[in-house]
């Protein structure tokens, strides 16, 4: 038997998710009405409403589905109980390129992550650079516009 990997997430990704679901499944009778609806225009085969209210209705039960899974999964990981000098899940890290320009990154969850906000999932390949290293250490990160070095200054858990 398949054991359940455990997804790790912060509390507001768990929040997220968790909000997603419900509006996934509050929308669930709104298409089974408009399956009904179009169902009374008669003929099925040529039904173009029909089809796409069945459409829709798989992508929701999908989406449901994956939601459920990761919910049921979820470890929530709160990084101001965590603490010590390696990084880890959680951790808010900063780093300096080869510049000395700081650059400040959060290791999250994979449903959590967003670049634009430093928020960097877990299996991303600078996070997994990261991870079990400490300040001062020196990381190296393959990118596709070459490979990039940086420098541990600070790590934190906030």
């Amino acid at each position: 038997m398949a054991t359940m990997e455990k997804v790790p997430m912060l509390a507001e990704g768990y929040e997220t998710l968790f909000a997603d679901l419900k509006a996934l499944r509050e929308e669930r009778p709104k298409i089974v009405d408009a399956i009904e609806e179009a169902r009374a225009h008669g003929d099925l085969s040529e039904n173009a409403e029909y089809h796409a209210a069945k459409e829709r209705q798989g992508q929701v039960e999908a989406q449901i589905a994956d939601l459920e899974d990761k919910v049921s999964r979820a470890q929530i990981i709160d990084p101001t109980t965590l603490s010590g000098d390696k990084i880890v899940f959680g951790a808010t890290v900063t780093l300096l390129d080869d510049d000395d320009k700081p650059i400040k990154y959060q290791i999250v969850g994979q449903t959590e992550a967003d670049a634009a906000q430093g928020r960097i999932s877990y299996s991303s390949p600078i996070a997994r650079a990261l991870i079990g290293k400490s300040k001062g250490d020196e990381i190296e990160v393959t990118v596709p516009s070459g490979d990039k070095f940086y420098l541990v200054d600070k790590i934190e858990f906030v």
